[in-house]
């Protein structure tokens, strides 16, 4: 057994921010802060990561294999995790004209330990290939960490307070939000807020990862992605800028603010009912900050 307690922040806060608006509704917000939970190792990267851990160390596997973009929340996280418990780390990183000084988080993993494939564009979309060519050495994660053991990892958050009847995610990829609907003693909703645009063939990932069709408790609000993942415009930025003025903690650009942002305009449009209880989870990837945000 991987040693997570002595390194890990678990469990993660749970606290009650106030405004004006909520008052008004008679809503109450809280933040569960998975951000807390490891500086870099932060927030969904730890739980879809604990269980995919765990099982490479019971199988015998020494090093981990991934998948990437240079700016990807997954490569840091990782790497990190590659050394704090010991695995030596390779990533598979989109783009052929890259190298580990292309970008901050390829910077860091790089330091901490992971080495890279560059590979092109075409190439990383047949991403089973690559896995292939080195399956027998490394333990294969998927991009984003999205799998069946991540799912196991992010059911758990829920049982860590009391359940809420909302609990409010951004959604990249599926698998948090599918992690959320996997807790079976879960008996709110799960609302999750697409960060990419296009993004309805998100309800199909979803149904995959838990292997049925997309529950009833389930929502996914695709109109706050802000033209694409990763995009973002004055609008978002200043409302990161208030909330972090006015609550003293920081958002992300790419997936948090959305999400944040996202619940504001559900409430003004009055999605929910009066009495309403919501945990807005905060799934860390402060990485990808803006630095003059």
């Amino acid at each position: 057994m991987l040693e997570f307690e002595s390194l890990i922040n678990i469990p993660t806060p749970v606290f009650e921010i106030f405004d004006d608006l909520f008052v008004e509704n008679d809503i109450k917000v809280f933040v569960k802060r998975d951000d807390l939970t490891h500086e870099q190792v932060s927030g969904n990267k730890f739980r879809k990561l604990k269980y995919n851990l765990i099982e490479a160390k019971n199988l015998g596997f020494k090093k981990i294999l991934t998948f990437g973009g240079a700016y990807s929340n997954h490569i840091a996280a990782v790497a990190e995790a590659g050394f704090l418990f010991g695995f030596e780390t390779l990533g598979i990183v989109r783009g052929d004209e890259l190298n580990e000084e292309s970008s901050p988080t390829l910077k860091m993993a790089f330091q901490k330990g992971m080495r890279f494939e560059f590979v092109s564009r075409e190439a990383y979309r047949n991403k089973e290939k690559l896995s292939t060519k080195f399956s027998n050495e490394y333990f294969v994660i998927p991009e984003g960490g999205s799998n069946h053991l991540a799912l196991k990892g992010v059911a758990e958050l829920l049982d860590e307070q009391p359940h809420p009847e909302y609990i409010c995610t951004a959604v990249g990829t599926g698998g948090t939000m599918a992690g959320l609907l996997n807790n079976s003693d879960y008996k709110g909703r799960v609302l999750g807020f697409a960060v990419l645009k296009n993004s309805d063939f998100l309800i199909d990932e979803v149904s995959v990862f838990l292997e049925k069709s997309f529950p009833d408790n389930a929502e996914l609000e695709t109109k706050f992605h802000f033209g694409g993942y990763a995009r973002y415009n004055d609008e978002l930025l200043r409302f990161i800028r208030g909330f972090e003025l006015k609550h003293g903690f920081y958002l992300d650009q790419v997936y948090t603010g959305k999400m944040f942002f996202g619940v504001y305009q559900k409430i003004k449009e009055g999605h929910f009912k009066k009495g309403t209880r919501i945990i807005l989870l905060h799934t860390g990837g402060l990485q990808g900050r803006l630095p003059d945000l």
